[in-house]
C-alpha cells in the first residue's frame, strides 16, 4: 500500500499510453494508469517507448488490462484467449515496473450458473504466475456480472483467495462511478468492501453521468456528475489507497487539484 488513512494519498490519472510521464507532468500527477495496446482488442501488449523512463521515474505506474478480457465466462472461445491475454499483460506490466494490473470482474452469460464464473476466476490464480498483483475492479452493469454487487464480490473473493498460492497477488480496485451505477451506496462503502476483501489497493475516483443503479458506465469529471462529491471524498479519505481519476482528459488536472485540496 502506498498510503494509509491520515496520510496524503498519491493521486494521478488514466492517461494516453504514448508518453505517460509527459501526461503525468501536465496534470501534476503522482500516479499514472494506461493501456498497453487497444483496450477493445485481442492483440498482444506493446511496451511503451518510454519504458526505461517509466521504470526510473518516481511516478507510480498501473496498467489497465483490455476490456475484452473475461476470464469468468463459460465460453471457451473467450475464456481461453482471455487467460492468455491476461498472462501477457501481467508480464508486460511487470516489465515496466507497474505496481498492479487492473482487470474487470467479467460476467457469465444469461442462464449460466454464476458459480461457473467464480470457479473460472479461481483457476486463473491456480494456473497463472502473477509477477505483480491482479487488481480486480468492480463493474457497473450486468445482472450476470461477477463484481457489480457486494454479495457477488464476496463470492468472487472466496474463490480467488482459495485459488491463489500467495494471497498478496489478489488485490481490489474500487471504482466510485461503477459502485454508484451498480447500485451500491458510497456512504460507508470502504468499510463494507474491506470486510469482504481485507484490502483496497487502488481507487478509481470518478463521478457518474448517470443515476444511481442505472448500470451505465459513463464517467464524469468530479462535481459535474450525479454523485454527491462528499461521498466520493469519503471513499478517498477512508480507503488508504492511491487514487486514479479516469475522467475526461480535459478536466483531469482540475480533478487532481480538487482532490489535493479536499483530502
Amino acid at each position: 500500500m502506498d498510503s494509509h488513512i491520515g496520510a496524503r494519498p498519491r493521486i494521478g490519472a488514466h492517461v494516453d499510453q504514448d508518453d505517460p510521464l509527459a501526461h503525468a507532468a501536465a496534470r501534476d500527477a503522482d500516479v499514472v494508469q494506461f493501456f498497453l495496446g487497444d483496450p477493445q482488442g485481442w492483440k498482444s501488449p506493446v511496451t511503451p517507448a518510454t519504458a526505461d523512463a517509466l521504470r526510473a521515474s518516481d511516478v507510480d505506474v498501473y496498467v489497465h488490462a483490455p476490456y475484452v478480457i473475461n476470464v469468468a465466462t463459460a465460453n471457451n472461445r473467450i475464456r481461453i484467449p482471455s487467460r492468455k491475454l491476461l498472462d501477457a499483460h501481467l508480464k508486460a506490466a511487470a516489465a515496466i515496473g507497474a505496481k498492479g494490473l487492473i482487470v474487470h470482474g467479467g460476467h457469465v452469460n444469461a442462464g449460466d450458473d454464476p458459480q461457473t464464473g467464480y470457479d473460472n476466476w479461481r483457476k486463473v490464480f491456480e494456473r497463472t504466475e502473477c509477477p505483480i498483483p491482479v487488481l480486480i475492479e468492480n463493474t457497473a452493469g450486468g445482472g450476470n456480472a461477477m463484481a457489480r454487487k457486494l454479495d457477488r464480490i464476496a463470492r468472487l473473493w472466496d474463490a480467488v483467495t482459495a485459488g491463489a498460492p500467495d494471497p498478496s497477488v489478489v488485490g481490489f480496485c474500487l471504482d466510485t462511478c461503477h459502485f454508484h451505477a451498480g447500485g451500491e451506496e458510497l456512504a460507508g462503502l470502504v468499510e463494507r468492501v474491506k470486510a469482504i476483501t481485507g484490502r483496497i489497493d487502488l481507487i478509481h475516483c470518478n463521478d457518474s453521468r448517470d443515476a444511481f443503479d442505472s448500470g451505465a458506465d459513463r464517467h464524469a469529471n468530479l462535481g459535474s456528475g450525479q454523485i454527491d462529491p462528499e461521498l466520493i471524498l469519503e471513499v478517498c479519505r477512508t480507503a488508504g489507497a492511491p487514487i486514479v481519476v479516469e475522467t475526461p482528459f480535459d478536466g483531469q488536472a482540475d480533478d487532481i487539484a480538487y482532490l489535493r485540496k479536499h483530502l
